[in-house]
């Protein structure tokens, strides 16, 4: 039995590695993680010694090879695949463990060049995880950090995996590759909007205690470039955060962060009651509350400057759900956390 193991995450490699092997695996491994394993007492062999071939161009080409694209695509029920492999001096290779270069990460970098970001689009990797999901009722292909406990649990005690794991573990595989490739597709257009064909990559955030009603389930996810919004809002104080506790807060940010002069907007079921641009902060809350004083009980009031102590005094005695701003005064902050029910966050 073997298992390949080639992981830019390394978080708790080990564990699966010292079960691999405590199991009877032979362990191969690449670069970051043969030296990982290596360092921990498990028992691995290079991929270049596996292959008989060097790592060439920088390690842009490692993995891609017949030996162990052939090990993990060989069908186990077809006995001219295994014959064919058998003939070429192939092995099967029954556990693919792998995850991919942080190109997200790399993105996000400022003033990152292309040459950068070109360097952290994984090949190998995605190659390989998509070969091992592709025979999933052959291989073990596991992707997630977050699997490593139970899959080496099973592994140690001598379990096998059901159809219906291995299922589950392979859609994980084919989710990860294709975000990876929606972040790359998306970070290289310049005109979405031009393309025939668009795919869009979220990430999950959190579950949520409930959706539109409350016999619903609700999940919130962000854009995996995305950056600021309420989505990735600090909450500094309050009550957790529902699905329409989201939306309404992003109807006062979207639009509140429309303007450039200091301005406050008062939201209720997401359309605006109120909205007021001012100088003076606390009179730009006065003027958007004045707008439907009735409809702001219970809304959510929105910033887009720091909110200010005169202007947290001046809210005193008015209900809302959230206050949403860029930030806040010490002093102002203190008065608004006295609202013990009040969401108060902090976004950019």
């Amino acid at each position: 039995m073997k298992a390949l193991l080639s992981v830019y995450n390394k978080k708790e490699i080990e564990l699966m590695g010292i079960s691999l092997s405590e199991a009877g695996y032979e362990i191969i491994s690449t670069g970051g993680t043969y030296n990982s394993l290596n360092k921990a007492g498990v028992p691995v062999q290079q991929i270049s010694d596996f292959t008989g071939s060097p790592e060439i161009l920088n390690g842009r080409v490692k993995t891609l090879h017949p030996k162990v694209h052939g090990g993990i695509l060989a069908r186990r029920d077809i006995p001219d695949h295994l014959e064919e492999i058998e003939s070429y001096g192939i092995s099967e290779i029954d556990v693919v463990v792998a995850n991919l270069y942080p190109f997200v990460d790399t993105v996000r970098k400022e003033d990152v060049s292309l040459s950068e970001a070109l360097e952290n689009i994984d090949i190998g990797g995605p190659t390989m995880i998509r070969s091992a999901a592709k025979n999933f009722p052959d291989v073990l292909v596991i992707v997630d950090p977050s699997d490593y406990g139970w899959v080496a649990e099973k592994i140690s005690c001598g379990q096998g995996f059901t159809k219906d794991e291995r299922k589950k573990l392979a859609q994980k595989a084919f989710q990860h590759v294709a975000l990876y490739d929606t972040a790359i597709s998306t970070w290289l257009s310049e005109a979405p909007l031009e393309s025939a064909e668009l795919s869009i990559g979220l990430s999950k955030v959190t579950d949520l205690r409930y959706g539109e009603n409350p016999h619903q389930d609700a999940v919130l996810y962000r854009d995996t470039l995305g950056e600021g919004g309420i989505v990735q809002a600090e909450q500094l104080h309050g009550l957790p955060m529902s699905y329409t506790n989201y939306l309404d807060a992003d109807a006062a940010w979207t639009t509140v962060t429309s303007f450039n002069k200091t301005a406050c907007v008062v939201v209720k079921h997401t359309n605006p009651c109120g909205i007021s641009v001012d100088d003076d902060q606390s009179s730009a809350y006065e003027g958007a509350f004045q707008g439907d004083s009735i409809s702001a009980y219970g809304g959510i009031v929105g910033f887009n400057t720091v909110v200010t102590k005169k202007t947290a005094e001046v809210m005193r005695g008015v209900l809302f759900d959230i206050i949403v701003a860029p930030d806040y005064e010490v002093d102002a902050l203190d008065i608004l956390r006295k609202r013990k029910r009040t969401r108060i966050l902090k976004a950019n």
